[in-house]
């Protein structure tokens, strides 16, 4: 089911103070049961079945009969499309989606690495990587060029590469580097938890156990 997209309620010879309270409810211009001016309506019942061309207050009566709304869904149509449902819930699922957008949206982390960077410091960043990606984060590797170095962009670009294989058992990259101004972005994905394998960090357990061999029984 499509909602027309929520905005900014239009303009109308109406008090300012009023005004400014629709206008700051994105769903305020949605027609819903005695709102909807209209002499008839196309209806769709709750679970989606054509009920044809109805009045709108018959519509809008048999919307309440059974504690629900009448929305319309398709304001533009002939008649306008509207749909029996309940429409706090469809604004409390719309915010939810919303919210949920956001929040993962911020849940970038970002690891900074040099062209000429130490196998200690190398390995310490992907540690950190992991662990970033094994909490869901999308993990956003940036290296950045210092001074002479951008005569040599190659260098960094393997740096990132290894990266990128490196951190392979723990997400997958959004597309290939790249060099924007003087620096390389690559975007890991995290990959589902059951197909991720640490190399750096060790799930449950601040040590990795040493990889003993162990001997054939005679």
């Amino acid at each position: 089911m499509a909602l027309p997209t929520p905005s900014a309620a239009p303009g109308g010879n109406r008090s300012s103070g009023q005004y400014q309270r629709r206008s700051n409810d994105p769903f305020a211009n949605i027609r819903r049961n005695h709102r909807i001016k209209v002499p008839q309506v196309r209806v769709i019942s709750p679970e989606g079945k054509q009920l044809g061309i109805l009045d709108t207050p018959k519509a809008v009566n048999l919307a309440l009969e059974v504690g629900l709304d009448l929305v319309e869904v398709a304001p533009n149509a002939t008649p306008p499309v509207c749909r029996i449902m309940d429409f706090g819930k469809y604004v409390y699922e719309e915010q939810k989606k919303h919210s949920h957008a956001k929040s993962t949206a911020s849940k970038i982390k970002e690891i900074e690495f040099t062209a000429r960077i130490a196998p200690n410091d190398f390995n310490t960043k992907l540690r950190h990587a992991e662990e970033f990606l094994d909490h869901g984060n999308k993990v956003k590797l940036r290296l950045k060029f210092r001074g002479r170095e951008m005569a040599h962009t190659e260098i960094g670009f393997e740096v990132m590469k290894r990266a990128v294989i490196e951190l392979a058992g723990m997400g997958h990259p959004d597309s290939e580097p790249k060099l924007i101004g003087r620096n390389i972005h690559v975007m890991l994905t995290p990959l589902p938890v059951n197909k991720r394998k640490a190399k750096f960090q060790v799930k449950g357990s601040d040590e990795a156990e040493p990889d003993v061999p162990q001997e054939a029984e005679a």
